[in-house]
């Protein structure tokens, strides 16, 4: 079985995307995570470039890592100078690694316009490079930047410039489209062309510009290379590199390559989402392999398909990259959508097959008039769990009031005034907010709280208002889609209304209550 080593640059090549800076003690969770996973090398950043990274650097060297392998990057020596001397060379062997990346130029365009110095001369700088810090004991890996534009410009100088790097010792030559715009016939050319050349084993690192960053990661593989560098979640500068969260999926399941240990793939999704957290990037429900719409279905012939065998619309089972099947419920839905979150949420419903239809009616009958339950379970479980006897209200509303008072030398005040009754118990408070859904969300918790502590982990994440029908004007229907979390997991409400404060308030005690009904405190009310 061919094997290949996962080199993972987030830390470094996923935090130049745009919208992205991670802390140092946000490197070393991520890298944590991703020793755990057993990627193979972990690329902490340039030490040579700033002082976070060579704090990462010292603090990463106190952690006891199992499976990875810390690297630093950096680029050769610069034009006319000595590499024993060069300020950026020494940062390297300063940061305490054992693997360094060094990045050399190998477009001849570049050499010549962007370091302004002679092919020979570059040359110079990636062979003295290399051989410097073999010198001091480090494995070297050679990053060829721009490897495929220099290729077609000039094939004879890109394979010089890669000669030069094993000549000082590079122990794996890294390809690398850096522009993102090679097709893969063009990359598996090229690997192809090297790997007769040079008995130094290649890797791969690709752009996403061209959308291809992880076909051509998997065409380069296919083609001999045996190391793959990229990115949790695809991040990095412009369109991103290549995603390891489909890479190392499609590298293993499709293509029988040794990776990482399979079993750790069952922590793909929980790796991808945690260091979307941590760089406070929303997940993209549509990522391969990982994202929550990967393995979810909405039509009724595709849900009536999958009860029968999973594999008629799904590539994969979804726990091999621990991601799970969802079943979505809409106007597209048919009974087999139904029955299914039935069996889903064990709910045991004594309903004829005709109350099965009348309910489904109900919910398409729901969605036109502007609800959305696709993004929005929490909802509708609580929907179905409410035709189930024996549920209870955790709280119900006995009436509330909100107050907003502005003018023109003042900022606005809100404050919201609430009366509920929880089991035989009625409380009645008010509490302020920046706005009225802010109050309303605190006076909620502050009547709630000493019945159920838990919602005090229960925090709201996302707030969307959909205006449904802009021709009305200010008088449209609104949907409010809320997504709401306690740390182990989210889930997304909705409430529709001509009245945004109603909507909200709708979209706001589902969250409540569903994460009452998946938190054993919800059972039932007690005094905290």
């Amino acid at each position: 079985m061919q094997a290949v080593e996962i080199y993972d640059t987030t830390l470094r090549d996923g935090s130049q995307g745009e919208g992205i800076s991670f802390s140092v003690e946000d490197k070393i969770k991520i890298a944590l995570k991703l020793d755990r996973m057993g990627f193979h090398y972990i690329e902490g950043g340039w030490p040579g470039s700033n002082p976070k990274d060579m704090e990462f650097f010292r603090k990463i060297a106190q952690q006891p890592l199992k499976n990875s392998r810390i690297t630093a990057f950096g680029s050769t020596r610069r034009p006319g100078g000595k590499a024993g001397e060069d300020p950026n060379l020494k940062s390297i062997l300063a940061a305490g690694v054992q693997v360094a990346t060094l990045v050399g130029k190998t477009w001849d365009f570049h050499v010549t316009h962007a370091l302004n110095t002679t092919l020979e001369e570059n040359l110079a700088m990636i062979r003295e490079s290399v051989a410097f810090l073999r010198s001091k004991g480090l494995q070297v890996i050679y990053d060829a930047e721009h490897f495929f534009d220099g290729l077609k410009a000039n094939p004879e100088y890109a394979l010089a410039t890669l000669e030069a790097a094993a000549g000082g010792g590079a122990g794996t030559l890294v390809l690398c489209d850096t522009n993102g715009g090679s097709l893969p016939e063009e990359i598996r050319e090229a690997v192809v062309l090297a790997g007769k050349k040079f008995s130094v084993p290649l890797g791969i690192h690709c752009h996403n510009d061209g959308d291809l960053a992880v076909a051509n990661s998997i065409t380069a593989v296919l083609a001999g290379a045996a190391h793959v560098q990229g990115t949790v979640n695809g991040y990095g500068e412009r369109c991103g590199n290549a995603n390891l969260c489909s890479v190392v999926p499609n590298l293993v399941f499709k293509c029988g390559v040794e990776t990482i240990p399979t079993e750790n793939l069952r922590k793909l999704t929980e790796l991808s989402r945690y260091v979307s957290e941590v760089a406070n990037m929303h997940p993209v429900s549509s990522m391969p392999f990982v994202g929550a719409s990967a393995f979810a279905h909405k039509g009724g012939i595709h849900v009536s398909a999958i009860v029968k065998s999973p594999h008629t619309y799904e590539h994969i089972d979804p726990e091999l990259v621990g991601n799970r099947r969802r079943v979505l419920v809409s106007e597209l839905s048919g009974l087999s959508n139904l029955l299914y979150k039935y069996r889903e949420l064990n709910l045991d419903l004594e309903l004829q097959k005709e109350e099965n239809r009348e309910l489904l009616e109900r919910i398409k009958e729901m969605e036109n008039q502007g609800y959305q339950f696709e993004g929005a379970e929490g909802s509708f479980e609580l929907l179905l769990r409410k035709l189930k006897t024996g549920y209870r209200e955790p709280f119900k509303l006995e009436n509330l009031r909100v107050i907003i008072e502005m003018s023109e030398d003042k900022p606005a005040y809100t404050q919201s005034v609430i009366k509920m009754s929880v089991g035989d118990k009625v409380v009645h408070t008010a509490a302020e907010g920046n706005g009225p859904v802010n109050a309303l969300d605190n006076a909620l918790r502050k009547a709630l709280d000493r019945f159920y502590p838990c919602i005090r982990n229960m925090q709201l994440s996302d707030y969307k208002v959909r205006v449904l029908d802009e021709k009305d004007g200010t008088g449209a229907q609104v949907r409010v889609l809320i997504e709401t979390g306690d740390g182990e997991r989210s889930w997304g409400t909705v409430g529709v209304s001509e009245n945004i404060i109603e909507a909200s308030w709708k979209a706001l005690i589902d969250s409540i209550a569903y994460g009452l009904l998946k938190n054993k405190e919800g059972s039932r009310p007690g005094e905290g």
